[in-house]
This record gives structure tokens, sequence and C-alpha cells, in this order.
């Protein structure tokens, strides 16, 4: 039953100015904290940890139309009910009563709300209206922010989930961050939750969709219908056409991107101390190289001059080449790779990899981080869908596919009109875990107010790229550079990983990247979907990010 408790070091709301963000202890509850925050002159309580991975959102940022943004991730929730704005998070803040009395700052709640901070906003579902099919095809972080806002919007319809991963509603983000080969440690949604919310899982591949007959085709042999399809299946790692790579040539080699992949690669490196080749130096050959060398020799292979170079700069690039190689990992930078060889001891299994300047690499295990390409080999002979050159679909600001009626395209997959800071509304595929979930939520408000007015008149929702990355120390990235950027900003330590890089085009700040610097990237994030983030000239001459009204 809800009690009332009082808030040490608040004595009255008059105190807290608009948008403040006041973490206060409630006293007679161990451990128990609450955030107040004034919003349009109202006090709000609510819990004080982003629900995503509990990041202090004393820390966050608070927009002006009643948002409050983690500041390591970028989830953003309500103000006044707690509901999730934007990806990554799933579980909304929990709420709570908040009044003065005799001097006093009091809030009303249960003790296990206030100290379990966090609630699920879907709760227990059912299927009122079967005629109304929504189908899904793939299981990633674009299909769970779907199908969770579908049913916080109450669509009344079925939903069915098809994914020929086991593994539904996994962090695919940990896979190579941390190589956690225990699906139970990353599920975010369990299958209970699925089939609480009135959503069936299928285990199955799509091989085939008929788009005028308005159902799909799987591998088992089934023929699934629907009224609405949101094509979700993600990317498809990248191999190398070279001697020793093809067609699974020699064992231990390997790509990753589902838990199986994770379980193979710990089960070849049990044992030894294993001599470990990363072909690839973006982000996930130089995450899962960071996650290896704590028991391995890494060298990590690159045809860049510096790691990463092509997204953050030669510069950046090289500060974080030297904070990974504390760790023990290698590095051969602009290398191009010739081939692969077997081990003298077993000729199935590689045993070297060898690059065009003749240098030779001892490998008892080979993992590739070459880029994936979009998974959309199931469509490639429709005459309904017109591919893009990359093997993505082309989608406008709602995820529809052009001329393809009530059929979306989200994720690695879709390439989407950009309208962010030197944007354009030019088209452009983005492979990030919120990018993907926050095209899931777009397109359930889509589905949800095409039951009752025309999709036009619904104005899309902006939202800015975020990713991050697990780099000797953390980084923090937002924006895009769709359209290039001609110069970057550094300011702070790139050398001490203590550092923001303001990407810009012109006077246009594209993109910014830090590292322990959290805040002001979030911060970034929400001035460019104001768009009132300040221009390179403000940037050079010191401007303080963080006393900047959003």
């Amino acid at each position: 039953m809800a009690q009332e408790y009082k808030l040490k070091g608040l004595s009255s709301l008059a105190d807290v100015s608009s948008s403040d963000k006041i973490e206060c202890e409630v006293e007679g509850i161990s451990e128990g904290k609450v955030l107040v925050v004034k919003h349009d002159g109202q006090a709000h309580a609510m819990s004080p940890r982003c629900t995503h991975y509990g990041a202090p959102l004393k820390n966050g940022v608070v927009a002006p139309d009643g948002r409050i943004t983690c500041p390591w991730h970028g989830a953003c929730f309500n103000i006044k009910t707690g509901d999730v704005e934007d990806a990554p998070a799933l579980d909304a803040l929990k709420k709570f009563d908040i009044f003065e009395r005799g001097g006093a700052v009091y809030i009303r709640g249960t003790e296990a709300d206030i100290k379990g901070g966090k609630r699920n906003p879907v709760g227990k579902c059912s299927v009122s209206n079967a005629e109304e099919k929504v189908v899904v095809v793939g299981g990633g972080s674009g299909t769970l922010g779907l199908v969770q806002s579908l049913r916080e919007l109450k669509y009344p319809g079925s939903i069915t989930i098809i994914s020929k991963e086991p593994e539904v509603g996994i962090d695919r983000t940990k896979l190579s961050k941390a190589l956690i080969a225990d699906p139970e440690k990353i599920m975010w949604r369990p299958r209970e939750w699925f089939k609480e919310a009135g959503i069936e899982v299928v285990n199955d591949e799509v091989t085939s969709v008929d788009f005028s007959g308005k159902s799909v085709k799987t591998a088992s042999g089934s023929t699934v219908s629907y009224t609405n399809l949101v094509l979700a299946t993600g990317g498809q790692p990248r191999s190398l056409p070279l001697p020793g790579f093809r067609d699974n040539e020699l064992s231990n080699v390997f790509t990753l991107r589902f838990v199986s992949d994770v379980k193979a690669i710990l089960a070849a490196a049990e044992g030894s101390k294993k001599n470990i080749v990363i072909i690839g130096s973006s982000f996930i050959g130089m995450e899962v190289g960071n996650a290896l060398s704590k028991d391995h020799n890494v060298t990590i292979v690159g045809m860049e001059s510096a790691p990463m170079e092509r997204v953050l700069g030669a510069k950046i690039g090289s500060a974080i080449q030297k904070n990974i190689e504390k760790s023990g990992v290698n590095f051969k930078l602009s290398a191009g790779v010739e081939k692969a060889t077997p081990s003298e001891s077993n000729q199935s299994s590689v045993g070297a990899v060898h690059l065009k300047d003749g240098t030779v690499l001892p490998a008892d295990l080979v993992v590739l981080g070459v880029g994936v390409r979009p998974a959309t080999d199931y469509l490639q002979n429709n005459s309904a869908v017109t591919l893009q050159k990359d093997g993505s679909i082309e989608t406008d600001d709602h995820f529809t596919i052009p001329g393809l009626e009530k059929v979306f395209a989200i994720g690695d997959i879709a390439t989407y009109p950009y309208h962010g800071p030197g944007g354009e509304g030019k088209p452009v595929r983005i492979e990030h875990w919120n990018v993907a979930q926050n095209m899931g939520r777009g397109v359930a408000r889509a589905i949800v107010h095409a039951r009752r007015s025309p999709l036009s008149s619904l104005p899309p929702k902006p939202f800015i790229p975020v990713f991050w990355s697990a780099l000797g120390a953390q980084l923090r990235y937002c924006g895009n550079t769709v359209n290039g950027y001609d110069d970057i900003v550094i300011k702070g330590q790139p050398e001490e990983a203590k550092f923001a890089a303001y990407y810009t085009k012109d006077d246009t700040v594209v993109a910014v990247a830090t590292m322990g610097m959290d805040p002001v990237m979030v911060k970034c994030a929400e001035l460019m979907r104001r768009g009132h983030m300040p221009g390179k000239k403000a940037i050079v001459d010191d401007v303080d990010i963080l006393t900047l009204d959003v």
C-alpha cells in the first residue's frame, strides 16, 4: 500500500528551479532515492536512474517539450508520465505524487516502487481484433521497439514475430562489447513477456513475400497472412572473398552476429593463450579485440591509417588505438589481407593470416569484423520491391516502402531520409541499435495512426542517431556524417580518453563524439533534435555546451 515518505534535503518545492534535476534520499527507505524535476511550473518525482543501464538521470538533459534524456545512451522519458520517448530504454520510470506539508516535501508511493525504479509499460494484453495482423520479419532491436510500442499504443490486432534467431529481444550490443554467450544474461524481454503482451514468436525463416496476396512464406512451409508487414531482418556479416576465407574453407574463422557466434569464438579460444587475428579496425573489430585481449594475444588488422578513421577521423582513431594498446592489443594498419593458410598440425583449421606486404600473422583463430550487408536475400527476385545497390530498401519518413501498401522496413536493411544537422533529407542507412529501435517505435505510431486517419496527417517524430562503443573507455556519439564533414574541432585530451570531438560541415556541427564527457554528447543530441546546436565558430570560441538552453 502506498505511504507518505519525506524527502531529505528539500524543504520546499519553491526551491526547485525550472528544469532542475535534484536527486533526493527518501527518509525511512535504505538506499531509496527519487529525482525531483520541475517542468512548466509543476514539480515531478520519478525514479532517479535510467531503466536501460542505470545511468543517473540527474546528469541528463531536460528539454522544453517535457523529456528527460539519459546521459549514457540517449534513452528519453516523458517527465509527466515516466513513459519511454526514445530508445534504448524499454521500461518506463516510476512516478510518484509529490507535495509540501509543514515545511517539508513528501512523496506518496510504496517501498517496492521506490526501490524498484521501473515499470513494464505494456502488461497483460489480449487480441480484440483478430482481423488486423501485424507480421514482423526479424527479431532484433527494431522489432523490440515496434512490438512494445504497438501494445503501448493499444493496438488491438494480433502481432506475430517470425525470426530465425532462437533468442528474440537480446541486447546484441553486448555480444561484441563483452562476448556474453548466455542469452539469459542479455535478454531484454523473456518469452513470458511476449506471451503476456499477446505477441506470438515463431522461430522460422521467411523465404519469400507475396506483397499482392499479403502473406509471407517460411522455410518450414508455412504461409502467414498480414494486414501490416514490417521487414526487420537486420544485417548479414560480410566475409572475405580470399583464399582461406571462402565458404568455410578453414575452421576457426568467425563472423559475429548471433549468440551462437560468441559461443563458437569462446570455445575456440578456450584453454591456453591463443594468437587471435581480428580483421577489421572498425567498431565490431575493435570491441571484440578489446574483449579478447584480457586473456590472449590479439592483433587487429585494418586498411585505414587509424582505427575507425572513416567515422572518427585519424586523430581520434589514433588516440583510441593508443588506449586499446594499453590492454596489449597489437595493430597492423594501412594493411591489406592476401589469404589465410592452414595450421601445420591441422590442415582444416586456420594457422596464419598473410598480409599483402608479406607479413605473416600466426592465428589460432580469426574474427572478421569487415562490416555487414542488408539481410534481404529473400527479396532478391521479388519484382514488387526494388533493392538499392547495397541491398537495402528505400523508405520514406514513416519507414513505409514506396509503392507497397502497409509495408515497412526498419533497422539495418532500411535506407531513410535523414533530417538531422547536415542531412538535408538525403537517404542514409545507419547500423545503430538505437536507430533501429526508434524506427520500430515510429512504425508503431504510423500503424496505429493509420487505423483512423491518413498516414500523411501524422508528422514524423524526429530522433538523432546515437551509438556507443566499449574501446578501453566508453565512446559516445550522436549525429551523422551522411553528407561528409570537412573539419573536426577537438576539445579536451584525446590521448587521455577525455575529449569532445565536433564534426563540422561548413559552420554546421553534424556529429559529436565524446569520451569521459558523457553529458556533453546527450546535450548535443537534444540540441540537434530541437535545431539549437551551436555552429563551428561557437565551438571554436569555447561555448559551454552544458550551460546552453535546449
